[in-house]
């Protein structure tokens, strides 16, 4: 090879101890680096300062982790703080369309809000089952779509809703109609056109101890967005959003229901939690570019 590249986290010494022997430049791209992952890294700190110096280019998403990686002893030179490469997404004309059309079926032409509960994980589905059976109070027409994280729990989470509400399966192709009162989001590589159909978005993996998943994605589309409180693995663009005040934090089914409520009741504010998180996505963009010099550069002097 006459360049070896390394996503986010996956560092592996040998590997990169055996470009080293064999005089090839490696890069680590989009690179981050929790607090917790620090501590770890320097629980090992001669093995991880081998590992370090056999990293050619180190492209960081943030200065928090350019820092700890500084700490770790990985030489400023090959350091370059990039951003984050996931802001760089694309909604093309031909997914906007789909988008349009998917809201226009779920919300049968605007007579029903969408919730949109977005990469579950076990433990979060019955507390936004309590959430959601709380609004239904207030606002009945309201449709729920749970898209669980893992396939393997389809089936489970949609006999946990069936036990309750009208349900149907996002790949049986079944329409929503007036009663419908939960669609499972049953396939994979759709959620980005998901966020594009409805009005609120909570991203899951964060009221359990995963650490969150992509907001990015529901921000582009000028979605409002809630998230649980463990939310490390976005770290940085949640501190982003919130010092923005593009993200709501909900800690249980309780703040889902104050949240949720208000945004349904007050649409404007909804809007505008929404066109902030698309202000935050858009000035973020770049990093991609930065991200491809890098690797031109990388690949010239190898």
């Amino acid at each position: 090879p006459s360049l070896y590249i390394v996503m986010e986290t996956e560092l592996w010494p040998n590997s990169l101890h055996s470009c080293r022997m064999r005089n090839i430049p490696t890069l680590v791209a989009n690179a981050r680096l929790s607090e917790k992952s620090a501590r770890g890294y320097a629980k090992l700190s001669s093995l991880t300062l081998s590992m370090l110096e056999n990293i050619n280019v180190m492209a960081v998403q943030q200065q928090a982790d350019a820092e700890r990686f500084i700490k770790l002893g990985l030489s400023e030179e090959n350091l370059h703080i990039t951003g984050s490469i996931k802001f760089d997404l694309t909604l093309d004309d031909a997914l906007r369309e789909r988008a349009t059309k998917l809201r226009a079926l779920w919300s049968l032409n605007g007579s029903k809000p969408i919730w949109l509960a977005a990469s579950t994980h076990h433990g979060e589905d019955a507390i936004i089952l309590d959430a959601f059976t709380e609004i239904k109070k207030t606002f009945p027409a309201l449709l729920l779509v749970i898209s669980p994280r893992h396939p393997e729990r389809f089936n489970a989470v949609a006999a946990q809703c069936e036990q309750q509400w009208k349900t149907i399966r996002y790949s049986s192709g079944a329409q929503v109609s007036l009663d419908t009162d939960i669609v499972i989001g049953d396939t994979m590589g759709e959620l980005l056109m998901f966020y594009g159909a409805v009005d609120i978005a909570f991203v899951g993996g964060s009221l359990v101890a995963s650490g969150g998943h992509n907001m990015i994605e529901p921000a582009a589309w000028a979605c409002p967005i809630i998230t649980g409180p463990s939310s490390f693995n976005f770290s940085e663009v949640v501190a982003v959003l919130q010092k923005n005040q593009a993200i709501t934090t909900a800690n249980n089914s309780q703040d889902l229901v104050i949240t949720i409520g208000h945004w349904l009741e007050n649409v404007e504010d909804a809007h505008a939690a929404g066109s902030r998180a698309k202000q935050v996505a858009d000035a973020n963009r770049g990093a991609l570019k930065k991200l491809c010099r890098l690797i031109e550069g990388s690949q010239h002097e190898s």
